[in-house]
């Protein structure tokens, strides 16, 4: 499944990829970067509008979010809603940046981390998938969904 998704995201559209942009260092911390990776805070509305979109974040295609608009919603990996209540702000960063790190069987696609990845195309070697600011926006929205999710009747 994971090469499923990733092979999604690199046929997808060459606005999924940061213009240039090489990832900039990070320091984890336990299961989290506790430092924002621009040094300022994200804004939350742009952080929602790259998770709903399907040819940038991508994050649809596996999750399920609190976006009612956005039909097609992925149910491979947990739903968003409720993540701002599950997990701090560190820890969000770090399972965007790089999930691997928290789990090591995971689907997810590392969004920032560039290094280690293997047959990667040779125009988005070295590229992150989100640009730093993108991570601190979806981070921003991420933070704001305090509210489980709704169950489904059946």
């Amino acid at each position: 499944m994971w090469l499923f998704v990733t092979a999604l995201l690199l046929a997808s559209s060459g606005t999924a990829w940061a213009a240039g942009e090489t990832a900039l260092p990070y320091r984890i911390v336990g299961d989290a970067i506790p430092d924002s990776l621009t040094g300022a805070p994200g804004d939350a509305a742009r952080g929602r509008a790259i998770v709903a979109n399907r040819q940038v974040g991508l994050c649809l295609l596996c999750h399920a979010g609190p976006l009612p608009e956005e039909r097609f919603q992925g149910n491979l990996a947990p739903d968003l809603a409720g993540t701002g209540a599950r997990w701090s702000e560190g820890q969000l960063r770090l399972r965007i940046v790089d999930a691997g790190r928290v789990n090591p069987a995971t689907i997810m696609p590392p969004y920032y981390r560039t290094d280690g990845l293997v047959r990667v195309n040779p125009a988005v070697q070295g590229k992150p998938i989100l640009d730093a600011r993108q991570i601190e926006d979806v981070v921003a929205y991420l933070r704001t969904l305090r509210e489980p999710p709704q169950q489904k009747a059946e």
